[in-house]
């Protein structure tokens, strides 16, 4: 594989778990059946995880329909992705600044996989935004032209030579996504956190229930089957969410995912510590990426 893992990255999300790809995926098993990635967004870790065969076969899944319809396109039909985002990308130059809100009236008409493609690399710091009938609200970056059409070529069309023939995709919601995992499958989860899914921030075009999410985990735990969650954490002094319970059979770590994206365009310096929560059949507390100390120390650098 001639392409870098953190290069593979044909769906430009803030917020992307491809920069601390590498570090989670140590805490994979020794084999991997099936990795499930049911909060697929940017599938960061799929792609991490194909690259390096740390895995035989992926499951994307999102509840955004538009968003899986794109990785079809991705993965089935890369040249038409291609050449339709090259267009509209193009049509910016002559269309002028009226371009990026018609692009987003008309996806938010008739969810248009590669319109979304170009609302999320042209919006504000891939900032992606969505009102509570999942349509798009984020405003352009006016400093930027979005990710170029070449880019997205060579991206989609690596994309589908490594994951073609070796994924499934999946519409809906995570619980029917993961629901035939087995013990020697892997599941993890990226799923809206409880910071920005309720209130003046939210983000996503559906939110998560914390007791949703809670029984979900629990029935990880009936059935033996691994999984690995980012899920809430800490931006500089303002903590995300409380802690999940001890009933859950994982250990609760921390991630040090560097300067927050939130915080940059804000203009601030912000640090972010992520919670990771690790099933303990995975056995976190002996790897050698650790650190000694109290769970809710930072563990992970």
């Amino acid at each position: 594989m001639t392409n870098s893992p953190l290069s593979l990255q044909p769906i430009p999300y803030q917020g992307s778990k491809r920069a601390l790809a590498p570090r989670i995926c140590k805490l994979f098993p020794d084999p991997v059946a099936t990795l499930y990635e049911p909060f697929a967004g940017s599938a960061a870790i799929t792609l991490f995880a194909a690259t390096h065969d740390l895995a035989e076969k992926f499951v994307i899944g999102d509840t955004h329909a538009p968003l899986v319809d794109l990785w079809a396109l991705i993965v089935e039909n890369p040249g038409e992705l291609s050449d339709r985002y090259a267009a509209t990308w193009h049509a910016q130059f002559d269309v002028g600044a009226t371009h990026f809100n018609e692009v987003r009236a008309e996806f938010n008409e008739n969810k248009d996989p590669v319109l979304l493609l170009y609302l999320i690399a042209r919006c504000v710091k891939n900032a992606v935004r969505f009102n509570r009938h999942g349509n798009f609200t984020q405003s352009p970056d006016k400093r930027r032209t979005g990710m170029k059409p070449d880019r997205v070529t060579r991206t989609a069309h690596a994309v589908s030579r490594l994951l073609k023939g070796r994924v499934e995709l999946f519409r809906g919601d995570f619980r029917e996504c993961v629901a035939s995992a087995a013990p020697g499958d892997l599941i993890y989860l990226d799923p809206p956190y409880q910071g920005t899914t309720y209130g003046a921030d939210k983000r996503y075009a559906s939110g998560l229930e914390r007791e949703k999410l809670i029984d979900a985990l629990h029935n990880f735990d009936d059935r033996g089957v691994p999984y690995i969650l980012s899920y809430d954490g800490q931006m500089g002094e303002k903590t995300y969410g409380e802690p999940l319970p001890d009933t859950i059979d994982a250990e609760h770590l921390a991630i040090h995912a560097g300067r927050s994206s939130q915080a940059t365009i804000s203009g601030r310096t912000d640090e972010t510590i992520e919670s990771l929560y690790v099933s303990r059949s995975l056995k976190p507390d002996g790897a050698d990426i650790f650190r000694a100390r109290p769970a809710q120390e930072l563990l992970f650098a």
